[in-house]
């Protein structure tokens, strides 16, 4: 048990129990408000205390402050992706979940082991009117999937006293939220044996021991020495499957994977895990203090203290020692984020992912010494790197004995690993806002910086996305005045007459633009609507080479709208986003110089947060673009 929060650790620990007691009240309770009042009665601080910790998470952008309620901001996900990057699940097992579910049609996920839980890091759900709710860093008692079963097969009889001890404390396992509530305690009789059957059988099966009508097959996936790291399941719904039909269906063919998978899980690649790992971590370090302390664009070097200098810039109310103690759980992600970090806005898996897959079927003849992912025997999937105090005090800018304290608070909390002389992240980090976080979809990342947009610039605002010839509005966020743009979610216009289709359409490639142009038979919707496809087509290239349109009355008389591109996790131009105004209001000079700089501003927020949720694993269930 980790020690009260209230005691000598600090800051820390105190920011983590915030963390925690903030995603159970907003994702788990579903409470629309949360507020400072809440969080001291969620975690026993101080009124005074909870205030400094969220505003120090704030300035982090880990939280958002809407007056006086309180939100997980996208930015949080950093911390659970340095787990999932640690790990290397996620890369190594993601393209073989994607083939199971799409040949096996049903929904497929990837476990691992957390304490006397089980807490998915990939998830490949089919689309159905009943399909499986669970997300990525949602926690499960072990005694209630059937994963639980294998990874409960290994345990030491310390394990299984803790085990007990959690059921005796929580036999209604009411710290699960992910799962329904028991309505009485139940035996543990019925896990121990089913326990010794997955381990004589190799598979476990769940007949709806969550909830009625769910089951699953989970099968491990273990590491060179033979231990399990995690396990991969196959859910179904009892409409379609059986237990014992399910199992005929799909034992077959995870078996068929699982040498490829379980050489994924040791293919190697082709540099250290501390090569690149500092610099990385350092970047992202530096980037995320630095927008607390207003000095994102100056350029802090490596090996600094980029939060000494945000205590300078804000005074006593920033937690210097929470911001150093975070930074650190992001260094441990180490080279596996270097991707992310060093080369702009890419997930760490998007361009690893097929060389992990090439290399465990002998296609890449990759050899050395070098691990590809943190991955192999420990919690979590990971003896095969982690990070040394030294690598994590250079990553961070921070002295070795900050750096130790920091590690060895994260170590206490459960939060990290030491293994001899190094350092891994492990699957609780996803407790911290990762799971309801990673279901936001395109539309949800940008909606909050939409309306701050209208907040800035008082006009409305609007995110479309090309449709054919058309662009169709996927979020909408108006503005209230005398004279407004009237216009809904759904709607669609001519892509040529409008700011965001000439925006749309300079994002794609000179022959799938040209294919576009030719096929286009501009109408004159106003006196001012360009009708030669020549000059369209120039138009278009200017957009392309400015960065941005501007169509003036050419949709409707007395309609003028700025657009910019909003760009995906690999640098394609996914969605137009706009503001819209009334050409009576000036000139469209004055429009341009008005509006542009906030337009692209809240465009670069909307990316750099499309990023962050991207970077292991697709966006959620909002409007998908740009796929």
């Amino acid at each position: 048990m980790p020690p009260p929060v209230n005691g000598p650790v600090g800051p820390l620990e105190r920011g983590l129990a915030v963390l925690r007691e903030l995603t159970r009240l907003a994702a788990h309770e579903g409470r629309t408000a949360v507020r400072p009042g809440d969080l001291v009665r969620g975690t026993g601080l101080a009124r005074s205390v909870v205030d400094r910790v969220v505003g120090t998470l704030e300035q982090l952008d880990y939280v958002t402050l809407d007056g006086r309620d309180i939100g997980l901001a996208v930015r949080l996900m950093e911390l659970g992706n340095a787990y999932l990057a640690a790990s290397g699940l996620p890369a190594a097992l993601g393209p073989f979940a994607e083939r199971l579910a799409d040949g096996l049609d049903e929904s497929v996920s990837v476990a691992v082991p957390d304490g006397g839980g089980v807490r998915f890091v990939v998830q490949v759900t089919r689309r159905r009117t009943m399909s499986l709710a669970f997300r990525i860093g949602d926690l499960l008692p072990a005694e209630r999937c059937s994963p639980g079963a294998l990874f409960a097969a290994e345990w030491s009889g310390a394990d299984w006293a803790a085990w007990r001890a959690r059921r005796a404390e929580d036999p209604l396992d009411t710290a699960f939220p992910a799962v329904p509530p028991r309505h009485r305690p139940a035996s543990g009789e019925d896990f121990e044996a089913r326990v010794k059957e997955a381990a004589r059988d190799g598979w476990a099966v769940d007949d709806q021991l969550i909830e009625p009508g769910l089951v699953a097959v989970s099968v491990p996936v273990r590491d060179a020495s033979g231990r399990t790291v995690c396990a991969v399941n196959v859910v179904s719904h009892t409409s379609r499957h059986d237990v014992d039909s399910l199992r005929a269906a799909v034992l077959g063919p995870l078996g068929a994977e699982l040498p490829a998978m379980e050489a994924a899980l040791t293919a190697r690649r082709p540099r250290s895990v501390a090569s690149v790992a500092s610099v990385a971590s350092a970047v992202s370090v530096a980037s995320a203090v630095s927008v607390a302390s207003g000095t994102a664009d100056s350029g802090t070097a490596v090996g600094e203290d980029p939060a000494r200098m945000a205590k300078r810039e804000l005074g006593a109310g920033f937690l210097q020692s929470l911001a150093r103690g975070l930074a650190v759980l992001r260094a441990l992600g180490g080279s596996a984020l270097a991707g992310a970090a060093l080369g702009g806005a890419r997930g760490p898996h998007q361009g690893e992912a097929r060389a992990v897959e090439d290399a465990a079927r002998g296609a890449s003849g990759a050899t050395g010494g070098m691990t590809y992912g943190l991955v192999g025997a420990g919690p979590g999937g990971g003896r095969g790197g982690g990070m040394t105090l030294s690598a994590v005090a250079e990553a961070t800018g921070l002295a070795r004995a900050t750096a130790r304290r920091s590690l060895l608070t994260l170590v206490e909390l459960g939060y990290a690993e030491a293994d001899g002389r190094t350092f891994r992240p492990l699957p609780r980090v996803l407790e911290l806002g990762y799971a309801p976080l990673a279901e936001l979809g395109f539309t949800d990342i940008a909606q909050p910086h939409m309306r701050e947009l209208v907040r800035i610039v008082h006009e409305s605002a609007s995110l479309a996305v090309l449709d054919g010839g058309d662009i169709r509005y996927i979020a909408r966020v108006p503005t209230v005045r005398i004279m407004s743009v009237n216009i809904t979610i759904g709607t669609r216009f001519p892509a040529y007459a409008t700011s965001m289709g000439r925006v749309l359409l300079a994002g794609l490639d000179a022959d799938a633009r040209a294919a576009h142009l030719a096929g286009v038979r501009p109408e004159p919707l106003t006196r001012h609507t360009v009708t030669d496809v020549a000059e369209l087509a120039r138009v278009v290239e200017r957009a392309a080479a400015e960065g941005y349109a501007l169509a003036d009355e050419e949709l409707e008389e007395g309609l003028r709208s700025l657009a910019v591109p909003v760009r995906d996790a690999r640098g394609r131009v996914a969605a137009a986003l706009n503001v819209a105004t009334h050409a009576g209001r000036g000139t469209a000079e004055s429009a341009r110089g008005e509006l542009l700089p906030a337009l692209r501003a809240t465009a670069a927020r909307i990316e750099a947060d499309l990023a962050t949720a991207s970077a292991q694993h697709a966006l959620g269930a909002g409007e998908r673009v740009g796929a």
